[in-house]
């Protein structure tokens, strides 16, 4: 079973988590000195065993074979809900192909807490994980951009590390533009939480002055109407498709589009089976 955790204050947690932390016969924790402190402060005395990015892999047919064997197992990350930009899915994957029965407990989750406490549209929204580092991260960001032109309209999401935010949101700065709403939680639910809002150029002035600490969320809101292209593209298109293939009318509106070819073809297939059924 998957047990969310705390995100920072040890009392948020389920009477039902805290009964199955318990009960289970192990569980299986991103770092038992992490997970030493929760047990302790509840009193809890089980068995802890490590899984991790570096030893998921090798460890998945013993755990399987303990799960077959009638064993109930916890997996539990440093905070929050387990499998979120943490390890756990190649197991639970495993557990599933297997026929092994996986529930989860629910709980406190970083990513959800700040988009309910940042002030942009809650819904619909894209969780990212962590960006990638270096030249992957402006690809990353420049990828979205291309989506945002070709109709996406949704508040981003990402976690960060401190010491890598304001590369971050440099970056983000290129590519979406200074003005573009955004927010920041850090140290969410613990005592020196902060939810920090404004543009992108703002947050920057504002964690250069105040060098950030602790755990990041990074929100970006939805682009204006105006700064989407969708409707552009999609009358670019309708006119292409009107005498030509939807690969021809693709490749034809991405010579003159600032947006990939591939997204382009994705848009005009979905227009194509949109014109068929009508």
């Amino acid at each position: 079973m998957l047990v969310a955790t705390p995100i920072g204050n040890l009392t948020d947690i389920s009477q039902r988590a805290l009964e199955a932390l318990k009960t289970a016969n192990a569980i299986l924790c991103e770092d038992t000195r992490v997970t030493t402190k929760l047990l302790r402060h509840y009193g809890i005395n089980n068995q802890l065993i490590p899984l991790h990015d570096h030893n998921e892999q090798e460890r998945i047919p013993t755990v399987i074979e303990q799960l077959q064997q009638g064993q109930c197992l916890a997996l539990v990350s440093d905070a929050g809900t387990p499998i979120v930009s943490d390890p756990g899915y190649r197991l639970v994957r495993a557990a599933q192909e297997a026929e092994i029965a996986v529930t989860s407990l629910p709980g406190a989750n970083a990513a959800i807490t700040a988009l309910t406490l940042s002030g942009l549209p809650p819904h619909p929204f894209m969780f990212l994980g962590f960006p990638p580092r270096g030249e992957a991260r402006r690809q990353h960001f420049a990828a979205l951009r291309a989506m945002e032109q070709a109709g996406l309209t949704a508040t981003l999401l990402w976690y960060e590390s401190p010491h890598r935010l304001l590369d971050t949101l440099h970056t983000q700065q290129q590519v979406f533009g200074a003005d573009r709403a955004a927010a920041i939680g850090r140290e969410l639910t613990k005592h020196f939480e902060e939810m920090r809002r404004g543009t992108i150029a703002e947050l920057i002035a504002h964690f250069e002055a105040n060098p950030p600490r602790g755990e990041i969320t990074l929100l970006l809101g939805p682009p204006e109407a105006a700064e989407t292209g969708a409707l552009e593209l999609d009358h670019a298109l309708e006119d292409a498709l009107k005498t030509h293939s939807v690969k021809d009318a693709a490749s034809l509106v991405a010579g003159i589009v600032t947006l990939p070819k591939r997204t382009v073809y994705q848009r005009a297939l979905e227009l194509a089976k949109r014109k068929k059924s009508s």
